[in-house]
């Protein structure tokens, strides 16, 4: 990159960079632009790379676990009163 380039972009991100900084980062930014541009030619074709992340679901489904109803029999024959499907409890009031 050339000088210009680069003190433009620091005006654009409003950062001072000094005589020195400016050679650093001329050298740094033309080393993140050849590894970008390598990058752009590999990820061209990876139509024979495999799937490198086995991607899979490790929670379990959203549903019910049993069937509805299934133990409620079970259940409301264990309570001291009940009203047809419901739990008889004294009055709270």
């Amino acid at each position: 990159m050339e000088k210009t380039e680069i003190q433009h972009l620091a005006e654009l991100a409003r950062v001072k960079i000094t005589d020195t900084q400016l050679e650093a980062l001329r050298g740094d930014l033309g080393a993140i632009l050849n590894y970008v541009s390598k990058i752009k030619e590999v990820s061209g074709d990876t139509s024979g790379v495999s799937d490198l992340g086995l991607v899979r679901n490790v929670m379990r489904e959203d549903g019910e676990p049993h069937e509805s109803g299934v133990y409620s029999e079970d259940l409301l024959a264990e309570v001291p009163q009940r009203e047809g499907q419901y739990i008889k409890v004294k009055k709270i009031l």
